[in-house]
């Protein structure tokens, strides 16, 4: 695992406060409607990468899902959500791991993922991310990432931007996109983002 990378993320988790987050979401609306979109059973197996502290798993534990599993690199941000959801923290799946070196044995019907992807700023962690996507994920992915209009950096880091068309193109090799939209964002502090989120569907090749 990259140290220093976790040594930054546990930092902000630990030293900041869900409102001085800028991707802190109360309803975490588009990834909930692209998630229903598809169509799941409720045991259908959700895996949200870079979850952090973020309230999905809240609403996905609350709409009776029962195969949920969240991944970080902060071990703090997953503790922030345990402590959050209190005794409904059982019924989640709690992953601290580098998503670029996470190699699950298990395949997912849903990998969810909003703002990891664009913090993957060299060609190898890329290629690994979408490498581990193609052979754990049977079913659909849904990502949001910073658009060609949003931000260059988030919490002092560089990041990528993407378009729709290079989003797709990085994914064409073993996934189909169903759609894709852009959202501003309004921060807690009442900034804006622009998102750019698309869902794929699985394809073998």
């Amino acid at each position: 695992m990259d140290k220093s990378s976790q040594k930054h993320w546990d930092w902000v988790f630990k030293t900041k406060n869900p409102k001085q987050l800028s991707w802190t979401q109360e309803i975490p609306k588009t990834s909930l409607e692209f998630i229903h979109s598809f169509g799941l059973a409720k045991t259908a197996k959700i895996i949200d990468i870079g979850g952090g502290d973020s309230k999905l798993v809240d609403y996905l534990v609350d709409e009776g899902f029962e195969n949920i599993t969240v991944l970080d690199i902060s071990s703090a941000a997953l503790e922030n959500a345990k402590n959050r959801l209190g005794e409904k923290a059982q019924k989640v799946k709690w992953i601290v791991c580098d998503v670029t070196e996470f190699h699950p044995d298990t395949q997912f019907d849903v990998w969810h993922d909003r703002a990891t992807f664009h913090f993957l700023t060299t060609s190898d962690q890329i290629e690994k991310y979408l490498e581990t996507a193609r052979n754990v994920v049977s079913g659909f992915l849904t990502i949001g990432t910073f658009s060609d209009r949003g931000p260059d950096k988030c919490s002092g880091l560089q990041v990528k931007q993407y378009s729709e068309e290079k989003l797709t193109s990085e994914l064409q090799s073993g996934f189909d996109k169903i759609r894709c939209l852009t959202e501003d964002h309004i921060t807690p502090f009442h900034t804006t983002q622009n998102f750019l989120f698309c869902s794929f569907k699985r394809h073998l090749n």
